[in-house]
């Protein structure tokens, strides 16, 4: 079928609104008309060349809609189904059987190469095979073929346009509280980074019930947002550094670090605010591939300190996005408040506006 696409064609440029041919699902693939998708910096990292995926191509990876059509085999959806799209896994090695879907032996293959397994993309221009399968779903469209294994099933009642997110960067930053790092109730948290990922973390504590939150973000908007959230505290890192800041708000220092920035000196700072038995958690993606955390073996040994690597929040989709849409429901998990929607067709002001700090995360709806 003909759709209407964002396609990236060369690295750091812009998106063009296009219209490409989207195959029909094979077996094991559901056909979705996209309602919505949000924006993800993961999105802009591979398109900046930070994540491999071959251009031209098409991303999107926080896509929900409807179900229009489905593959042979397919039976956890049906046409007419409301549904959330994430990160595809293969279902049979030793972490997906384990029930830890996100560290699939194949994430990288089927979430970055840029076509199925048998080597066909989903998408095409003309004669121009197309970058597709990002996340397996390239969801910057109007539909996208997506898999059984990487749609959710949604109730009825769902804010379909909004749930996108749930997908990835909610359900990462909430799945670092509640699933990676189980943190205790009445413990301490740091979040560096006050996007999409580590607001979601500051939701997630809250019904977890932690004693002491503290974000640090250097846009003034977001940490009021953060302390409007739950947080108990939001520092500028510009004030001086982080550690120095957090042990003057908790002398011994915190239980739990989650950081969204992928930076190096901001997990340094990370670890020189840990207390005894803490543990970092590591979310954000580095700008540089090669980036590497020097760790004080000493100071990590008389510490006991833990650091952890944290893709999708440990979240089992099929299990996590439901639990997080009644939390939602029940007013205890107000991911709404994060969203700011944009039409589809102004996505490169959405990529603008995201950067400079106007919104936190921002969700391409179609008319």
């Amino acid at each position: 079928m003909e759709i209407t696409a964002a396609v990236a064609r060369e690295l750091g440029g812009s998106f063009s609104l296009e219209q490409v041919t989207l195959d029909d699902p094979r077996a094991g693939e559901v056909l979705v008309e996209i309602a919505g998708v949000g924006l993800c910096h993961t999105d802009l990292a591979a398109k900046d060349g930070h994540l491999p995926f071959p251009l031209p191509g098409v991303f999107g990876h926080e896509g929900s809609g409807v179900v229009v059509a489905i593959g042979p085999g397919v039976s956890k959806v049906a046409q007419g189904d409301k549904v959330a799209l994430t990160f595809n896994s293969c279902g049979e090695c030793v972490q997906c059987v384990r029930g830890e879907p996100s560290y699939c032996q194949s994430f990288m293959p089927l979430n970055f190469a840029g076509v199925r397994p048998d080597g066909s993309s989903t998408l095409r221009s003309g004669d121009t095979v197309l970058g597709s399968e990002f996340f397996g779903q390239s969801s910057f469209a109007t539909h996208a073929i997506a898999h059984e294994r990487n749609v959710v099933k949604l109730p009825a009642d769902a804010p379909l346009s909004m749930v996108g997110p749930l997908g990835c960067g909610v359900q990462t930053g909430a799945g670092a509280v509640l699933n990676s790092l189980d943190c205790s109730p009445g413990s301490s948290l740091l979040v560096l980074g006050g996007g999409s990922v580590g607001l979601s973390a500051v939701l997630a504590a809250g019904v977890r019930e932690l004693g002491t939150v503290i974000v640090v973000e250097p846009l003034v908007q977001r940490r009021e947002l953060a302390l409007a959230l739950g947080a108990t505290h939001a520092i500028d890192p510009a004030d001086g550094p982080v550690s120095e800041q957090v042990r003057a708000i908790i002398g011994r220092g915190v239980d739990y670090v989650i950081d969204t920035t992928g930076v190096v000196g901001v997990l340094e700072q990370a670890m020189l605010s840990l207390a005894q038995r803490g543990t970092v958690g590591i979310i954000g993606v580095p700008s540089d591939p090669a980036a590497a955390l020097p760790v004080n073996l000493i100071q990590a040994q008389m510490l006991g300190a833990t650091i952890t690597g944290i893709v999708e929040g440990d979240s089992v989709p099929d299990v996590f996005i439901p639990q997080l849409l009644e939390l939602h429901r029940a007013g205890r998990f107000p991911f709404d408040k994060l969203i700011t929607t944009m039409p589809f067709a102004r996505i490169n002001e959405a990529v603008a506006a995201q950067h400079r700090g106007d919104a936190v995360k921002i969700v391409l709806v179609h008319d």
